[in-house]
């Protein structure tokens, strides 16, 4: 995973500023924090219990190439997303090199599993349909963490049915038929893609885990601060937590904290 270094380097920096903060005081972003917590645990336990697990055994039965052109593989179908937002955010010159970062993945990158395009020096970018609306001027909201996917927001969520419309696997079934198989590759696509990423991360949510006071206060703080990060294009005041990140050069892209 490209950013999976710098979500685990971003941990640390926001545990350590916000580790003299109170952990229970109230913050106006978070008026569900009891609703939020109890699901934050819920998720963690079925990581524990399930993904964690299941990452692990894909781990060990697939080889380094084959886990890395998967990861690849999904890279690239995101891009079709990315190319629509960069569209969508009038970033045309961003566009252009999306999508000739595509189309050299897909015909010469045997569909994406190898990446010809970073190769080439056609930089792999970060859109999505909650920054679309970001940058559209509709507000973040208050904070809340879906069951399964994590933290997020009622943006976000409006984000997440945008992001769906954009992957070309909600479309499977209606073009495969019978149904059932169209579903079932579309299900399994789906699991696969989650696995793949849970098990890029094995080995760094412990950093996040024994370096944060406030688990769930680290992960919500995160949260905001990638969205902001993601939405302004790096250009964040001088007092947010991520401006470091625009004086490394690490190859591995911004922050995306999503642990589950």
């Amino acid at each position: 995973m490209q950013n999976g270094k710098t979500v685990w380097l971003a941990a640390v920096a926001l545990a350590l500023l916000n580790g003299c903060a109170a952990t229970n005081s109230k913050d106006p972003k978070d008026p569900w924090e009891g609703w939020n917590r109890n699901v934050q645990s819920f998720n963690d336990s079925v990581d524990d219990y399930v993904m964690k697990p299941v990452a692990k055994g894909y781990r060990w039965i697939t080889p380094s190439f084959v886990d890395q052109g998967v990861t690849n593989f999904f890279s690239n179908i995101d891009d079709i997303g990315v190319i629509a937002n960069d569209a969508l955010q009038g970033k045309f010159l961003q566009t252009g090199q999306d999508s000739a970062r595509f189309l050299v993945n897909t015909a010469v990158g045997v569909a994406g599993f190898v990446d010809v395009g970073s190769m080439l020096d056609l930089q792999k970018h970060n859109e999505d349909f909650d920054q679309t609306l970001g940058v559209w001027g509709v507000p973040t909201g208050p904070y809340v963490v879906l069951p399964f996917f994590g933290p997020s927001s009622p943006r976000g969520v409006i984000g997440l049915v945008g992001d769906a419309a954009m992957n070309p696997f909600t479309y499977v079934g209606f073009y495969i038929n019978p149904n059932w198989i169209g579903a079932a590759v579309s299900t399994g696509s789906g699991a696969l893609k989650v696995i793949d990423a849970r098990a890029d991360l094995l080995g760094m949510e412990k950093v996040a885990s024994e370096a944060a006071i406030d688990r769930y206060q680290f992960f919500r703080d995160a949260y905001f601060s990638n969205r902001n990060y993601l939405i302004k294009d790096g250009n964040v005041p001088e007092d947010d937590v991520l401006k470091f990140e625009e004086q490394k050069d690490d190859g591995f892209g911004p922050l995306a904290p999503n642990p589950y």
